[in-house]
């Protein structure tokens, strides 16, 4: 799959800007138990107009091509990416391959592989300090030269809203917040999001430069009274739960795939 392919530009509804939402999941995630496919999530994107996405599986690189063809064929640039666990916090990496993603195992890999890479890669904290998760916390002034954005979570309403700390951070070395969805359920898509300008071609190289150096929007509203419940119940309760049966499936497929055990299915 090309890093850098062309596409027609689909707008967010005005003109001259650009929908993005570059942290989202799939049921091809190894590590979450989502129930909604990538081709699902390409018709609520087109639907909602949106230009640019990013399927961040958990330490893997979504690479089905024919669902990147078909991105492609609705309008939408599709980056290859990942959700990265370094060191115990979660990172996102965008415009990555798989062979990237495997060698990374710590912040002086993601050094390296910026220093290599350049400006043809960008990486996002997502989440910073929520407590839940595998947030980064603290740790962000550390690794602050890490990351060439910082992530507005999804979670937030009136008083409870760890997104403030992130903008201080932000605002105190000049690094630039983005919204994303982080979706996890198809219906919780759509409503975070950042857009960005035309640019002059929808490309990977052109979406990095308007989020470092261009005019953002961000669409980020509190959540409401549903969006609060849903996603209580989803996180502790609906998710652990599909893990466990994922996690309990896979074993079962595994053992009968070995050879010399009888098999159990």
């Amino acid at each position: 799959m090309s890093m850098s392919t062309t596409m027609d530009i689909s707008t967010s509804g005005e003109q001259n800007w650009v929908k993005i939402d570059l942290h989202i999941h799939t049921l091809d995630d190894p590590k979450d138990a989502v129930d909604y496919s990538a081709h699902q999530l390409l018709e609520r994107a087109r639907a909602l107009g949106f230009g640019v996405l990013a399927i961040t599986l958990h330490d893997a690189v979504f690479n089905r091509t024919e669902v990147y063809a078909d991105a492609a064929a609705m309008g939408i640039l599709l980056i290859p990416a990942a959700e990265v666990r370094l060191c115990g916090a979660d990172v996102i990496v965008l415009n990555v391959t798989g062979e990237e993603v495997a060698e990374l195992k710590d912040f002086d890999d993601l050094r390296r592989l910026r220093a290599q890479r350049g400006s043809s890669v960008f990486t996002i904290a997502p989440h910073p300090f929520y407590v839940f998760g595998s947030s980064i916390g603290a740790r962000l002034f550390a690794e602050i030269d890490c990351f060439d954005a910082i992530e507005l979570c999804h979670f937030h309403k009136g008083f409870f809203n760890p997104n403030r700390r992130a903008e201080k951070v932000a605002l105190q070395f000049r690094t630039p917040m983005i919204a994303t969805s982080d979706a996890h359920q198809l219906h919780a898509f759509g409503h975070h999001y950042t857009s960005i300008q035309v640019p002059a071609g929808l490309t990977v190289e052109n979406v990095f430069a308007a989020l470092r150096f261009g005019t953002l929007r961000i669409t980020s509203p509190p959540c409401s009274f549903f969006d609060l419940v849903s996603t209580i119940y989803f996180v502790f309760l609906a998710h652990p739960f599909r893990r466990r049966r994922k996690f309990a499936a896979s074993m079962k497929h595994s053992s009968c795939r070995k050879p010399g055990v009888a098999p159990q299915c």
